[in-house]
């Protein structure tokens, strides 16, 4: 929901007909692995060659790909959400948490990023949640293109209408939602208290 078709217009992705807001464009995640083009390793899956060729990447530590890259492209305003820390992911969703960073690609004159709330306590965010004071609730932040923003897990955050990012996150697909704006779709609305 809220995509546009910036994707197939500006990148050249191949993708169906009507709005789609989201491309993994780098993933070693088992919802949406990249299979490699070409070169030596063509046809196979990252994961795979990062797991069996790990000098390929600097030795790293992790041993599942720990990075998801996307497009996003918001052509109306994306569920807000927030997303576990490491911790919390470990325990209820056996997979990483989620901080990621969005670098601006475009945004239009005007647009913002949902970022933040203005609860002073957790008992006054849960009262506020729970209470549908969506208006009071959250801080906006206005963004241009080329702006760089950091959202660490357990940031209430959501994109607006008018921007398309390039997300750069820790590789899970764990999302809570807090407010889809009285949409209804196939995914559950959540509302997190661990915030």
């Amino acid at each position: 929901m809220g995509g546009g078709r910036h994707l197939a217009t500006d990148f050249s992705y191949q993708i169906p007909e009507g709005t789609i807001g989201e491309c993994w464009a780098i993933s070693g995640h088992p919802h949406g692995p990249n299979i490699i083009t070409n070169g030596q390793y063509k046809g196979q899956l990252l994961p795979k060659v990062y797991q069996q060729h790990p000098e390929l990447f600097g030795n790293p530590r992790s041993s599942v790909f720990p990075l998801l890259t996307k497009i996003l492209d918001a052509n109306a305003s994306l569920s807000i959400q927030v997303h576990p820390d490491d911790a919390y992911a470990e325990e209820h969703e056996h997979e990483l948490g989620k901080t990621e960073c969005w670098y601006v690609i475009h945004a239009e004159p005007g647009a913002y990023l949902t970022y933040g709330h203005t609860a002073k306590t957790r008992d006054e965010l849960i009262k506020m949640i729970n209470n549908h004071q969506w208006s009071k609730l959250f801080s906006k932040k206005p963004v241009k293109t080329g702006d760089f923003v950091y959202v660490p897990s357990g940031t209430i955050h959501a994109l607006n209408k008018g921007i398309i990012v390039l997300e750069t996150q820790q590789s899970s697909d764990t999302t809570y939602r807090i407010y889809d704006y009285d949409r209804r779709d196939k995914k559950q609305v959540s509302y997190a208290s661990f915030i």
